[in-house]
């Protein structure tokens, strides 16, 4: 689908990148000489700039999955994974990593699940069907103003990274940043008020510009800004006399004199909230992610986000990467006929195609086990084509938009994400603009009305409605352990949050976020 890009049966070049620049944090950051605005994700070495990658074995590549798929599954192992969305490749990637030894699955002939990246053809094959024609050779004909279709590589489940987020440190810890995944910096974060369209101030100066807030307000925001900056959970002199356990974010906004449309800025916008409920809950949290968005601006500044080349399709490959550099095993385009239990309700393996694999636990997506999840709610999401940058956005390349509840008139936020050729999701000219949120009525398309206004004209737009799911139980009991649905916002914190909950619960202990896996593994 992308020419361009090296194909995961390619080995990994062995020649070092150059221009090595640190950050302030843990990332090493690799601009590349030919386009300087995309960058590597490498472990910080003190010889960075003249180590070269590791060499690793090659990821069968999706469509050419049963030329690596073994003669037969009857084996025992100690986990298997079913499902190849992200969250499931991170957790078979930790499992191997560990020692374990792990047989992943899935039902469709390509990684990623719900979170896959698709082509323009395969976008109308999915939504669209009815629209396509074909040529005297049988092969599909596509609008040609949209261009050619392998230029698309469009995410079904629009994400984008916090540079110093946890999955960015769960890239590290888990080593995949040797492959050097290449990434690009999003332009800027933008919420929505009254009606126009304004830039989260990422700099002094846009903090003094920006008419998000006034002057007076301006100071009373300083002062709160500058207490949670200063917070260290462990000193009790940087709290000045608040219990932020016990104390609620109302509350601690409430000192500072901060106003209801500046907690709406600071709560949806910098803390990411998606509901007004975080006003009642510890401060703690919301302290912690207004911590976590300002470290991760100050990563590359002008925005606390970056997003890979090529959409988060790679994500899962890289991750299935590590699994199978760890021993695991991978078939695609292979489904589950029956789960197996124990008399004690223990889960022993599955059976698929006549074939039975045996195993001490599973992990999956809400998919392979309607009868052990429960529906949370449904998702709409709009993909829509464009041949412009979003008004408002200082023609932005790239950008997040956050429509607060109160300004859609609604319970949850409305979020944009909209990326560019210089991310490589589209070709040179084209942007593609995805719209989610959180359904609430009987009529989701025009509760994202507000959404496609802000977009503009399309020249295409496919709107589709995910059910939502968690587990009903933690997997203690049947050794099965489900992850959740992704959510509609634009950020890949809470689907981080998960994988670490479900690391924790199988294996019983905390997640160390200070030491290298493969050292955890040794211990």
């Amino acid at each position: 689908n992308k020419p361009s890009a090296p194909c995961c049966l390619d080995p990994i070049p062995t020649h070092p990148p150059t221009n090595h620049f640190p950050t302030p944090h843990t990332h090493t950051f690799i601009p590349h000489t030919h386009t300087p605005n995309h960058f590597c994700l490498l472990p910080p070495t003190p010889h960075a700039s003249t180590t070269p990658p590791h060499q690793f074995p090659p990821l069968p590549h999706p469509t050419c999955s049963n030329s690596f798929t073994p003669h037969t599954m009857n084996q025992k192992y100690d986990a298997i994974v079913l499902g190849t969305g992200l969250t499931e490749c991170v957790m078979s990637g930790l499992l191997s990593v560990h020692g374990k030894r792990v047989l992943h699955l899935d039902r469709n002939k390509y990684y990623g699940g719900e979170s896959a990246s698709l082509n323009l053809e395969q976008l109308y094959e999915k939504f669209k069907p009815e629209l396509l024609k074909t040529d005297e050779e049988g092969n599909n004909v596509l609008p040609q103003d949209l261009g050619r279709s392998r230029d698309y590589c469009v995410d079904l489940i629009p994400k984008l990274l916090m540079a110093n987020g946890k999955l960015v440190k769960l890239l590290h810890l888990t080593g995949v940043t040797r492959y050097q995944m290449d990434f690009a910096k999003i332009e800027g974060s933008y919420v929505y008020k009254k009606g126009k369209i304004h830039k989260v101030p990422a700099t002094p100066a846009e903090v003094a510009k920006s008419p998000l807030m006034g002057f007076f307000e301006k100071l009373r925001c300083k002062k709160l800004v500058s207490y949670v900056h200063s917070y260290d959970e462990t000193d009790p002199k940087t709290h000045k006399g608040y219990d932020l356990t016990t104390m609620t974010c109302g509350e601690l906004f409430k000192k500072y004199g901060i106003s209801n449309e500046t907690e709406e800025f600071l709560g949806h916008s910098v803390a990411l909230h998606t509901s007004d409920k975080y006003l009642e809950r510890p401060a703690l949290e919301t302290v912690k992610k207004l911590n976590l968005y300002a470290n991760s601006l100050a990563m590359y500044g002008g925005s606390p986000y970056i997003y890979p080349l090529y959409g988060l399709g790679e994500l899962p490959q890289v991750f299935a990467r590590l699994c199978a550099v760890y021993g695991g095993t991978y078939m695609l385009d292979r489904g589950v006929d029956k789960v197996l239990y124990d008399e004690n309700g223990k889960v022993t393996g599955i059976e698929s195609n006549g074939e039975k694999a045996e195993c001490d636990m599973i992990v999956g997506d809400p998919s392979y086990f309607p009868e052990k999840v429960r529906k949370t709610g449904q998702v709409i999401r709009a993909i829509c084509i464009m041949d412009h940058p979003i008004e408002g956005t200082s023609d932005a390349q790239s950008c997040q938009i956050i429509i607060p509840q109160e300004q859609a008139k609604r319970q949850n936020d409305i979020y944009i994400c909209c990326t560019s050729y210089n991310h490589r999701t589209c070709p040179k000219g084209k942007y593609i603009a995805i719209i989610a949120t959180t359904v609430e009525t009987s009529n989701p398309e025009k509760e994202i009305q507000i959404g496609l206004d802000l977009v503009g004209s399309t020249l295409e737009k496919f709107v589709y409605i995910l059910d939502t799911f968690e587990p009903k139980q933690d997997g203690k009991e049947d050794n099965v352990y489900i992850s959740r649905s992704y959510d509609p916002t634009t950020h890949f914190e809470t689907c981080a949050g998960d994988i670490v909950d479900i690391y924790e619960r199988l294996s019983g202990e905390k997640f160390d976020w200070s030491k290298k896996l493969a050292q955890q593994s040794q211990e």
